[in-house]
């Protein structure tokens, strides 16, 4: 299985209101294909190092993670992180 971790770091013009409707839609990715665990959240601790949400999907192999990718429902809430973060960092690794 792999496990997919993706933070995101918000602009500080972004407001609360879109920072929730970016977590309501990275949930509603729990329906797709290959998805066996999903799970978003926002930051609680907020210190320097913190990012502003979290993202942790488990995968039961690299085929279903690469299918992910690509998948047309993820691709424009991807985008939609890229617009609205200045900064995403994200680790794949195998459990």
């Amino acid at each position: 299985m792999l496990l997919h971790v993706v933070c995101f770091k918000y602009r500080a013009d972004v407001d609360t209101a879109a920072r929730a409707q970016h977590r309501d839609r990275l949930a509603a990715l729990q329906s797709l294909d290959g998805v066996i665990e999903l799970k978003v959240g926002g930051d609680v601790v907020r210190s320097p190092r913190s990012y502003d949400t979290a993202l942790v999907i488990t995968f039961p192999d690299r085929p279903a993670l690469d299918a992910y990718q690509t998948n047309p429902r993820h691709v424009p809430i991807a985008q939609l992180g890229v617009s609205l973060s200045e900064h995403i960092v994200a680790v794949d690794f195998e459990i």
